[in-house]
């Protein structure tokens, strides 16, 4: 029999049951702010020198680069967690709606505004197509009907058996969830741009519109209903105000603090080891790191029995980004907060993303301005840009240490000879994020940005459960778990705990 772990006396004189959150990314933060308010003692521990995990950011010659999230939806969500600190969003966080929510560029030059405005819509669909109009119209009224299931009635409730899963199959079947993304919305509207303009949202939080469950069309109304956002100061301002609140309700957050290995005994988590030998009793372990290396990384094999190595590798992961970070010395007031620029391929070059895993020479892009809207990213009269490109994950086999700075360039090429001219002198400074820094610096199995792929089979109960469902006393948060990626989603996983977590009573020490 294997001797009680040993940790070493807790001197800290609070007697509140302690949570330890592994990883600072919005879900981490989200899940501190909420045990906090339940009465826990939290802390935080995160791997990097500052919080933020996929939303770190990074300064550099007087030039703010928000490192991943920075479309703000559903802000609801953050008001209840300033609201649990009996504070106010507003009083903290200068929230500014951005319009239009994205400028979609085809490969021709012709572009469609995407915007919250009904009106404004129907002229833009009209532009490209007017008998589609009225089956857009529909495919809104369709988008609001999966919204209130996929959204409101099961966005923050656990799937913690497959007789939770079975209670919602009817619904959706009578929302054709078994039809994809692309598949719903061109039962609606036959103009193939737009359907492209109306399916691209899946690859905002890691699906292919090809193979993503169509429940992540409720975006479409869920982005109408709320707007999209901006903090200003950048999306690094929220995580700044996050941690606000937690150290507000007495908690901790430990940066360079890498966690090595989630402690069990007799099957629950009890603590944790970090990387330089320290241990930490925990009456409860939250994980906001990647649900797959959670699994694959911090248990111990013999902890592991649904997520083993086998499923695990099994498993569908979303794409990996390439994203290239510059500062211009001087401003290009033409181009919007939010550019998608669509390549000349579109189902054929996620293909290749998907399911060939194969680097492509062409790309489609998402290109981030954020000085459009909060000039003060930048020196006076210049700009800060990010520039994304979806690419396979690992499973590629690229060597990034030798392809990142050909493909940067490649980029710089497109960029400048349509949006961004002369591009290349204006340049001041710049830096890179590859798939294999999302698995080195992110702890992201294969280098996948958003964990495992939304599809169907790997949704809901089918995804790691925010319960552990092999070690009690373990929960997970963040992408890789129900309801899955993107602000709302990680948000969403948070708030999932509050069903799940034992109130702190239940841990209260004698």
């Amino acid at each position: 029999m294997n001797a009680p772990l040993q940790f070493p006396p807790d001197i800290c004189p609070d007697s509140r049951p302690h949570a330890v959150v592994i990883g600072s990314g919005f879900g981490g933060l989200a899940a501190a702010v909420r045990l906090g308010a339940r009465g826990y003692r939290v802390t935080v521990l995160e791997k990097l020198d500052a919080p933020g995990g996929r939303a770190y950011v990074y300064r550099q010659q007087g030039y703010t680069f928000d490192a991943g999230p920075t479309i703000v939806t559903a802000p609801f969500l953050f008001e209840e967690l300033w609201t649990l600190c009996g504070r106010r969003l507003a009083d903290d966080i200068d929230l500014r709606p951005v319009s239009p929510f994205y400028r979609i560029r085809f490969a021709d030059g012709d572009c469609f505004d995407y915007t919250g405005d009904a009106d404004a819509m129907r002229r833009e669909v009209a532009k490209f197509s007017p008998d589609d109009v009225a089956g857009y119209e529909r495919y809104m009224q369709a988008s609001e009907a999966i919204f209130k299931v996929g959204f409101e009635q099961l966005g923050h409730v656990p799937f913690n058996s497959i007789i939770d899963m079975v209670k919602v199959l009817p619904d959706l079947m009578k929302l054709a969830s078994y039809r994809t993304v692309y598949g719903l919305v061109s039962q609606y509207v036959r103009d193939e741009r737009l359907r492209t303009v109306l399916s691209f949202h899946p690859l905002l939080v890691g699906g292919n519109p090809f193979s993503t469950t169509s429940v992540y069309c409720l975006i479409a109304h869920l982005e109408r209903k709320w707007g999209v956002h901006f903090a200003m100061g950048g999306t690094g301002r929220l995580v700044t105000g996050l941690v606000d609140l937690i150290e507000g309700q007495g908690n901790a957050l430990r940066c360079n603090s890498e966690v090595a290995e989630i402690l069990v005994e007799a099957g629950k988590a009890v603590g944790v080891r970090l990387v330089d030998g320290e241990c930490i009793a925990a009456d409860i372990v939250v994980s906001n790191a990647d649900a797959a290396w959670t699994y694959r990384h911090l248990l111990p094999a013999a902890a592991r029995h649904r997520w083993s190595n086998g499923k695990l590798e099994r498993a569908r992961y979303s794409m990996g980004l390439f994203v290239w970070y510059f500062g211009t010395r001087r401003q290009y007031p033409e181009v919007e907060h939010h550019t998608i620029m669509l390549g000349p391929r579109y189902r054929e070059l996620l293909g290749d993303i998907f399911d060939r895993k194969v680097l492509a020479d062409d790309f489609s892009l998402y290109l981030h301005r954020p000085t459009a809207t909060d000039p003060s990213l930048a020196p006076d009269g210049c700009d800060t840009f990010y520039v994304l490109s979806p690419v396979p994950h690992l499973g590629s086999g690229t060597d990034w240490s030798t392809t990142a700075e050909r493909y940067r360039q490649a980029i710089e090429k497109l960029l400048s000879a349509t949006v961004l001219p002369d591009l290349g002198q204006q340049i001041v400074t710049q830096r890179l994020l590859t798939p294999q820094d999302f698995q080195d610096r992110l702890n992201s199995v294969n280098g996948a940005a958003f964990s495992l792929e939304p599809i169907l089979t790997q949704s809901a109960w089918f995804r790691p459960h925010n319960r552990s469902e092999d070690v009690e006393h373990l929960y997970l948060v963040g992408a890789g778990t129900h309801p899955g990626a993107g602000l709302p989603g990680v948000l969403s996983s948070a708030r999932v705990l509050d069903a799940v977590v034992p109130a702190a009573a239940h841990f209260a020490h004698v």
